[in-house]
């Protein structure tokens, strides 16, 4: 199922939320990204609370570490009942089925897993001077999908530009998360790798994440909801 994911990048609780009431006369409740600096500013409870009130959850904290650690991380993040969570496909094949285990409930559920391939903000010199990483990026991305598929893992987080390709090596059924979204109007910030809904629909991407075009509208319900009427159709 594809959908648009907000991204409710806020320092706290109390802003989090102003914004989300902005929603309360909505037919559609969006999905809601939670990222490090809401989860680090106001903690679990966001994510109980988000959750009370009806929304869906991606749970973006990107985990890379060892894998026993990666694995009983993961066994906490999964009774906050999020819908969806991640880690660093750099993070190897090793620790990326360590997540997996650790997120798997007792009755056999567990969120949706995506593995973070090259965040939007790096570039290609960027990846091949800071980070001594010779290949080209979208090889390396589909390398990476293909690590996190066989690690048992439903998708990757990718740029909606390496979204075909990320299909044609881990399947089509493989999920891509895509950042980096723009309205054809909007500002790029610091992203490097961007494309608007429509496009991003069109190549393949089966959730967009989209933050400031939204949260800093004037409007953010209509901004929303343009989003979700470019990249659904």
């Amino acid at each position: 199922m594809k959908d648009v994911i907000i991204a409710c990048d806020f320092a706290g609780y109390d802003q989090a939320l102003e914004f989300l009431d902005k929603f309360a006369g909505s037919s559609r409740k969006p999905f809601v990204k939670i990222g490090m600096e809401l989860f680090y500013g106001a903690g679990p409870e966001i994510v109980r609370e988000i959750k009370r009130r009806g929304h869906r959850i991606f749970l973006d904290l990107k985990l890379h570490d060892i894998p026993n650690t990666v694995r009983k991380t993961m066994q906490v993040l999964s009774s906050l009942d999020v819908d969806m969570t991640n880690v660093h496909a750099s993070g190897t094949i090793e620790m990326m089925k360590a997540a997996v285990e650790g997120l798997r409930r007792p009755d056999g559920t567990r969120p949706l897993l995506v593995a973070v391939t090259q965040l939007t903000s790096t570039s290609e010199d960027r990846m091949r001077e800071d980070l001594l990483i010779e290949r080209p990026i979208e090889e390396v991305i589909a390398h990476y999908a293909d690590n996190a598929r066989r690690a048992g893992l439903d998708g990757v987080v990718c740029s909606p530009l390496e979204a075909a390709a990320v299909k044609e090596r881990a399947g089509a059924d493989f999920l891509t998360v895509t950042p980096g979204i723009r309205f054809a109007d909007s500002a790029a910030d610091d992203q490097v790798r961007i494309t608007t809904p429509a496009k991003a629909r069109e190549i393949g991407s089966d959730y967009i994440v989209v933050g400031r075009p939204i949260t800093a509208a004037a409007d953010p319900v209509a901004a929303y909801e343009r989003c979700v009427s470019e990249f659904l159709g």
